[in-house]
This record gives structure tokens, C-alpha cells and sequence, in this order.
């Protein structure tokens, strides 16, 4: 009876565990412009990801060789992606660090550009966005994950 209560007992601990890794609650999503862009132009893209509150993720220069970095990384065809630019995290001291880490945290944007070619020969563009994170609290970190995020717009 004893053994039963005790496998019971680790199953739960093993079952909320397992909850907590794959319920964090970020979320990634993503625009380019106005949903449109011209033929031969170019327009905004943003990519974000929400971290809700009482988490924070690594930013992508965390300070850390420990610390995973958030990337975005970004994919398309027939039309040409820049880079995305970065924006500056927080230092924020842990106890289990004696130095800081840069961290992200609230709402997080990335921008990047998108140029559509004179002779691009559809009438939408897709950009696609993996964006890669590892999310925290102030005393656990959890297994790294990756959002994929699909962006549209027209080609007028």
C-alpha cells in the first residue's frame, strides 16, 4: 500500500512538472508593414514575443556562457530579408548568479526590413520567423524552445 501511495505520488509530481516545461505562456506573432508592399519597394516587418509576467527570457546578448540567447531567424523566397535588429535587454541580478543577465521581459519587438523586387512575379510575400528562446523565473530555467511564425502581406 505504501508503494502505491509513493508511485502515486511521484506520477503527480512528474505529471505537474511536465505541465510547468510546456505551459509558459509565451507567445510569438508577427506583421510585415501594413500588409502590403509595392513591387520594387520595401516595408517594416516585426516580429513579437510576449513573456508574461513573473517570466523572462535571455536576451540575445544574455552576458551569460551559460545563458541560451533569443534569435529570430528569419527565411523567404524571391524577396531579400534583413537581418533583425535587436533591442537592448535589461540587467537584472539572480540568486543563483553573482553577475547579471541581460534578459527580455513584457512585450519584445524585432524589426527587420523586407525588400520586394521590381520583377518578383507573385502577388504575396511570405516571411517566415523561428524564434527561439529559453524562458526563466527568478530560480528555474526551463528547456529552450522554438515558435515558428508564419507573415503575409500583398505585393501591389
Amino acid at each position: 500500500m505504501k508503494n502505491a501511495i509513493y508511485c502515486v505520488a511521484i506520477f503527480l509530481g512528474i505529471s505537474l512538472f511536465a505541465g510547468a516545461e510546456t505551459s509558459h505562456g509565451q507567445t510569438a506573432s508577427g506583421s510585415i508593414g501594413n500588409g502590403t508592399v509595392a513591387r520594387g519597394g520595401s516595408a517594416r516587418g516585426t516580429v513579437v514575443l510576449s513573456i508574461p509576467a513573473g517570466l523572462h527570457v535571455n536576451s540575445n546578448r544574455p552576458n551569460s556562457e551559460y545563458a541560451i540567447p533569443t534569435t529570430v531567424r528569419l527565411t523567404a523566397t524571391g524577396v531579400r530579408v534583413t537581418g533583425v535588429t535587436y533591442p537592448r535587454g535589461r540587467n537584472k541580478r539572480f540568486q543563483f548568479s553573482p553577475d547579471t543577465i541581460n534578459v527580455y521581459e513584457g512585450r519584445v519587438t524585432f524589426p527587420f526590413t523586407v525588400r520586394v523586387p521590381a520583377n518578383f512575379r507573385g502577388n504575396t510575400i511570405t516571411v517566415r520567423a523561428a524564434v527561439r528562446y529559453q524562458a526563466c523565473t527568478d530560480e528555474v530555467c526551463y528547456p529552450p524552445r522554438t515558435q515558428n511564425v508564419t507573415m503575409t502581406a500583398r505585393v501591389r
